[in-house]
């Protein structure tokens, strides 16, 4: 039975994170404008969000910085161009994709920054990778978080290897990522455990990424909430790679943290968010994304599908349940 508490007391360990720009970027290829993106800072501020995530810190070697927009590199000088100094209760944060990025050098001492969290994103095989880009970026005086990606398919073995090594650096929190929008909440709840027990070990905080395509990315956020988990990420819109994440309107609405205010991102969604879908930017919820994560699989072909206009669900399903 779960603790009824943590559903409905005020948890002041929860920090929200919104990744509006970073995971709803990968719609409209960082294409936002700096009106969008002041507007977007200015409704997280005023709801009492924790963290805003700009974008990655991608390798100009590896992506053409002409067919992407700003939150694809998050220079420093272009988010000080948005927050000035940020002397707020918001912090900063962008994601560093493991073998996509030049941390080293893209990634500048803290205090020369307004950027407070680095979020490491990587696979189960790169974890030597992470574990170096943690240890930079903490030497460097950040936040550090990581997000092991794709776990719902990996071997519990490998994950508990993985995070028993990731216990031993320096990052502050573990991140449940259901990459492809393929787990269901009681899995959300065995996971939380296996993760509880190296967070517990090494003093590391949880955070859960859901995504959307079996409409239950709110709902396993909340069984997180529920197992102890406080970092929770979610998106204005439910805006995000494909079938999209969980939606800020409805996280707040949930969390029954006084400081938290959901008017300011109704009226957000109501003025930018509705614009960006006129305009043609398409995510969310549909029976291609569904498909994809009944299956288990990532999301990419669906994507593809939906570029291409198909109406032909029937035939997809035949085509990727052969790639299974």
């Amino acid at each position: 039975m779960k603790e009824l508490s943590k559903l409905l007391d005020y948890r002041p360990d929860i920090k929200v994170v919104d990744a509006t720009l970073r995971d709803g970027g990968l719609v409209n290829d960082f294409f936002f404008t700096d009106e969008f993106i002041k507007n977007l800072y200015n409704a997280n501020l005023r709801a009492g969000v924790d963290y805003m995530e700009f974008g990655y810190k991608g390798d100009r070697e590896m992506f053409d910085e002409s067919k992407f927009g700003k939150c694809k590199f998050c220079d420093d000088d272009f988010i000080r161009s948005i927050v000035g100094e940020n002397n707020t209760d918001l912090k900063i944060a962008v994601m560093a994709d493991v073998g996509r990025c030049n941390y080293k050098e893209d990634i500048h001492d803290r205090s020369e920054s307004p950027v407070d969290l680095i979020r490491v994103a990587t696979y189960l095989h790169q974890i030597p990778t992470a574990v170096d880009m943690i240890e930079d970026a903490k030497k460097k005086g950040y936040e550090v978080s990581c997000n092991i990606m794709a776990i719902s398919n990996a071997q519990e073995s490998d994950l508990k290897v993985a995070l028993d090594i990731l216990g031993k650096s320096p990052v502050d929190v573990f991140y449940i990522v259901d990459s492809f929008g393929s787990l269901y909440p009681e899995q959300i709840a065995r996971i939380a455990a296996v993760y509880s027990e190296f967070a517990e070990k090494y003093g590391k905080k949880l955070g859960m990424h859901a995504h959307n395509n079996q409409q239950l990315a709110f709902a396993n956020t909340i069984e997180a909430v529920g197992d102890g988990v406080d970092w929770l990420d979610a998106t204005y819109s439910g805006m995000g790679r494909g079938a999209g994440n969980c939606a800020m309107e409805l996280l707040l609405g949930f969390l029954k943290n006084p400081k938290y205010n959901v008017y300011p991102v109704i009226q957000f969604v109501e003025k930018h968010m509705s614009r960006l879908r006129e305009e043609g930017a398409v995510w969310g919820y549909d029976i291609q994304y569904l498909m994809t994560g009944l299956l288990n699989q990532h999301p990419r072909t669906a994507i593809q599908f939906t570029k291409e206009g198909r109406t032909d669900y029937a035939e997809f399903y035949k085509e990727i349940i052969a790639q299974d």
